[in-house]
């Protein structure tokens, strides 16, 4: 760190800077993507909470376990590769994707569609990212003292700073699209696909830093940045099929009365809500400008309700449905 003297007093508190700020800045992106229908603080703080704490000390334990046999019948160097290579992606990739099923099972109005999956997702990632981060600096200012801590921030926090959420993102982004198909073979084989990318990726990444040579790097961006323009691609794509879904499953909510014609119009752009908010923060004031954001919310909301209980015929779908519809009028 330039202009920074590192020493052991210091190094704690450098290292969680540099962990922390990093990670701060991507949830905040991550957050931003979702344009429409803005997930809960609460559940998205659930879910980093898992990767930073449950699910790194799960990983910890786990991966020390099952590279114990590794270490036992192999070389030095081959265990190393095979616990890096092989047993930290299955026991990593494993304990965060719990959160996810979590959610699915207790939380699963949540994932309305597959960029909810992305989210939590990476959400998750980002947790256990920070925690790792904070135990990898520690340990390189302790091999190679200042110069193997930057190095290595640079590396993990910025060049693969979006590794960890982009391998949970996958496995968000399988649980998600099972959630909202209808196809057995979709709501079997996607959680399965989403999971095994996520290890497949992580095991690539890690394969390729273990070479420490510059094309073993360059090898590793490739894969980690072009999961990344992948998934980049998924996300806007994920975004026109909720944009259509607003715009298909709120047009009749004009005729009964929920919206004007004029809102409608607005609630289907993320660039319109957005001035129409800031119209609103300008000339009404703070609480008006919360006000529409929980109505346009409650408008996602319901196309996404109605469109699942057009997909499932979900019994629970009209009373929900009434709900939301009267408590959108209330906000009008």
């Amino acid at each position: 760190m330039s202009g920074v003297s590192l020493t052991a007093n210091n190094i704690l508190f450098y290292s969680l800077a540099a962990a922390i700020i990093p990670v701060l800045l991507y949830a905040g992106l991550i957050y931003w993507v979702d344009r429409y229908e803005k997930e809960p603080w609460w559940l998205l703080s659930a879910a980093f909470l898992w990767g930073a704490v449950p699910a790194a000390i799960l990983a910890l334990l786990f991966n020390f376990l099952f590279s114990l046999p590794a270490y036992a019948f192999f070389s030095e160097g081959a265990a190393e590769f095979t616990s890096a290579g092989l047993v930290a992606p299955v026991i990593e990739e494993s304990v965060k994707a719990i959160a996810l099923f979590i959610i699915l099972i207790f939380r699963r109005h949540e994932l309305d569609s597959p960029l909810d999956g992305i989210i939590y997702g990476a959400m998750v990632g980002m947790g256990f990212a920070m925690v790792e981060n904070v135990l990898y600096y520690l340990a390189a200012f302790g091999e190679d003292g200042a110069v193997g801590w930057n190095s290595l921030v640079l590396v993990r926090g910025v060049i693969f700073g979006l590794n960890h959420a982009l391998y949970t993102a996958l496995t968000g982004l399988g649980i998600a699209l099972a959630r909202t198909d209808r196809r057995p073979l979709v709501r079997i084989g996607a959680p399965l696909l989403g999971l095994g990318a996520a290890i497949t990726l992580h095991a690539l990444h890690n394969v390729s830093m273990f070479g420490g040579t510059l094309a073993a790097l360059l090898f590793g961006l490739t894969f980690g940045w072009g999961g990344v323009l992948v998934t980049l691609v998924i996300i806007v794509l994920a975004l026109y099929q909720e944009r259509r879904w607003l715009r298909h499953y709120l047009l009749d909510e004009v005729n009964l009365g929920t919206l004007t014609a004029d809102e409608y119009a607005i609630i289907g752009s993320a660039a319109r809500r957005n001035r129409y908010r800031l119209h609103l923060l300008v000339n009404d004031g703070l609480a008006a400008y919360r006000r529409s954001g929980r109505r346009f919310q409650q408008c996602s909301e319901l196309a996404y309700r109605k469109r699942h209980h057009a997909e499932f015929n979900d019994p629970a779908g009209p009373e929900a449905i009434a709900l939301l519809r009267r408590s959108i009028q209330e906000l009008g």
